[in-house]
């Protein structure tokens, strides 16, 4: 197939706001329509077609199962724009674009939407095992008789409700104490992730006055912004928090150098250099490349570790150097999973192990995360990569020229990273 150029020509995404506050009556649907919306009327396609959309949850219900074709139709968008559903775990927004690239790049289509949405205030919440088995033997009874048996069987314990959460399923563990592993094997210490976690809030503060995010936001359920960031914190604020994962003594990561649970949906618009000359789009920058990876978290890699080989690949398909970048969006799952990751990418031991290559070194800290990142803005899994790629869009656009690296961690051992310029 002939390849071509593919340009990121903005976003629109809710505010971020904590799970069972502002959004806890909205469904997780009403918020990705109403993202979808917002862009459609952004960019003038209401009632238009696009070629492709693509959206995804990771606390998505089954009943949702039409989610991004739903979406779309009470979207404003015409009714004959397709859409399908995709997910990667917290790399399900980058990964939508990265897909829609691609049809984009291969002329498939000269437009597309990608984007994300997830709220623990609608949460799927499942029924036991064993009810469910009991509950499809009674729809397939027989005989009035065949139903009274079944009915009988049920225990009170059928009753206990199962509740998604975000523990891997191959070790029992959360992110957080697999996050605790990773910081004790590379020896990050408690002072350095509150010292990150305290210049994301001050960035993200300082973006927010500037009125950064003012044309990438749009106002949801009353709120205008996001309801996280705390310019005022300190040091001595974090400090006084307690350990929210390893309770033995030696835990170090708390709920302020942690991303908190979070509600809201982003998504980006993109299209060929033909499409935005006809539509009379600004071309913010190139969707340049992106490339997953994974790594055997079961066997002690490090369950949110993935991101620096995906770099590490990224960068040598493009015969660059991690140094090559104005500004590096590292997603905050945890400020010590983003510290492990650079002194990764500084060892040649594991850089020889993992990548075959010598150590990518060190990158410059005020290139980093500069209008703050998920601990400062919150982090709906499957939102957070619309909101990076639309941010760094249109930071290197107000730059004028520039590059920018996207690194996304992501749960059962994956990772995603994509270059951006302009």
């Amino acid at each position: 197939m002939k390849s071509r150029d593919v340009y990121i020509v903005g976003g629109s995404r809710t505010p971020f706001v904590r799970s069972g506050t502002s959004y806890k009556s909205a469904k997780t649907q009403e918020l990705m329509t109403a993202t979808l919306a917002d862009l459609t009327k952004k960019f003038n396609l209401v009632n238009k077609t696009v070629g492709d959309v693509a959206l995804g949850a990771v606390m998505n219900s089954s009943v949702n199962w039409g989610l991004a074709r739903e979406s779309v139709l009470g979207s404003g968008l015409s009714p004959y724009t397709p859409a399908y559903y995709v997910q990667r775990a917290c790399g399900t927004g980058l990964e939508a674009a990265l897909q829609i690239a691609h049809k984009i790049s291969s002329h498939q289509i000269e437009a597309g939407i990608a984007g994300g949405v997830d709220s623990n205030s609608d949460l799927p919440i499942m029924v036991s095992r064993g009810l469910s088995q009991k509950l499809l033997a009674l729809n397939g009874a027989k005989s009035f008789g065949e139903r009274i048996k079944i009915l009988l069987s049920i225990r009170p314990k059928d009753f206990k409700p199962v509740f998604p959460s975000v523990a891997e399923p191959r070790t029992g563990l959360s992110m957080g104490q697999h996050t605790e592993k990773m910081v004790k094997e590379w020896q990050i210490s408690r002072a350095a992730q509150d010292e990150l976690a305290l210049k994301s809030h001050k960035n993200a503060a300082k973006a927010q006055e500037a009125g950064f995010f003012n044309d990438l936001i749009f106002e949801f359920n009353g709120i205008k912004k996001d309801t996280f960031v705390r310019g005022d914190t300190s040091i001595e604020k974090l400090a006084k928090l307690k350990p929210a994962f390893d309770f033995t003594g030696a835990g170090t990561l708390t709920a302020g150098n942690s991303s908190p649970l979070t509600d809201g949906a982003s998504a980006v618009l993109m299209a060929s250099a033909e499409e935005c000359e006809k539509k009379g789009w600004t071309k913010l920058a190139k969707f340049v490349d992106a490339e997953v990876a994974a790594v055997d978290f079961v066997g002690g890699d490090g369950l949110l570790m993935a991101p620096t080989v995906a770099v590490g690949k990224l960068l040598a398909r493009n015969n660059l150097k991690l140094q090559d970048f104005d500004y590096y969006e590292i997603h905050e799952a945890f400020t010590g999973q983003v510290l492990c990751t650079l002194k990764a990418w500084e060892s040649q031991e594991y850089c020889q192990k993992f990548m075959k290559m010598n150590a990518l070194g060190s990158i410059d800290l005020s290139k980093l995360n500069v209008n703050g990142s998920s601990v400062a803005t919150g982090h709906p899994f499957a939102a957070t990569g619309g909101r990076i790629v639309a941010s760094l869009a249109k930071m290197l656009h107000q730059k004028g020229k520039g590059r920018g690296l996207i690194s996304i961690c992501t749960a059962g051992g994956m990772g995603v990273a994509a270059i951006i310029e302009a």
